[in-house]
């Protein structure tokens, strides 16, 4: 039986999308029932980050780059250590998703993927968090879904859209 398994022949996943789309509570389900590590990509942005999402203002690909290289240290530290995890990370732009990849290691994207309509009520119900309702927006301007990985609609309930995950990560790669 080989070190990735259990995770359908991936050593990774990657919950991807805006913010509201329940990439954090889909990602630790998942993470539980599959007995991995859950990693949530926003607990490795720079202050700095944090405080200019906090105050209104979208975050810019140098924004990103510092958070994108701490995720990918992470990444291949799991590897290192053969302990697969489920990363929660918008991965918004195709070259996000590139700067996480690296050789030898097979990442399986999950798209978690809903309406504006969706995700803006989800944001405006969401307490304690950051990231303000005003910048999704600007997230979907730069949404590139990717054409690979998985797709899983978040308009159900977050129990269907977790079931959904699970489903679709249980086929093997292609």
């Amino acid at each position: 039986m080989s070190e990735n398994e259990s995770l359908g022949g991936y050593d990774a996943i990657i919950m991807m999308g805006v913010s509201g789309c329940g990439k954090t509570t889909c990602g630790r389900a998942i993470a539980e029932q599959m007995e991995l590590i859950f990693v949530d990509g926003d607990d490795f942005h720079p202050a700095a980050n944090i405080k200019k999402m906090a105050g209104g203002s979208p975050l810019d690909d140098s924004d990103r780059a510092p958070w994108l290289r701490a995720l990918r240290q992470r990444l291949k530290q799991a590897q290192q250590e053969r302990a697969p995890v489920v990363l929660a990370c918008s991965a918004l732009k195709a070259t996000y998703r590139e700067q996480l990849a690296f050789v030898g290691c097979r990442f399986a994207y999950v798209y978690l993927e809903g309406s504006f309509s969706t995700l803006m009520a989800r944001l405006q119900g969401r307490t304690g968090h950051f990231m303000p309702s005003e910048l999704l927006q600007s997230q979907f301007d730069i949404l590139e879904i990717p054409p690979y990985g998985l797709r899983v609609s978040i308009e159900g309930s977050i129990e269907e859209t977790i079931a959904a995950a699970r489903a679709a990560l249980s086929q093997p790669p292609a």
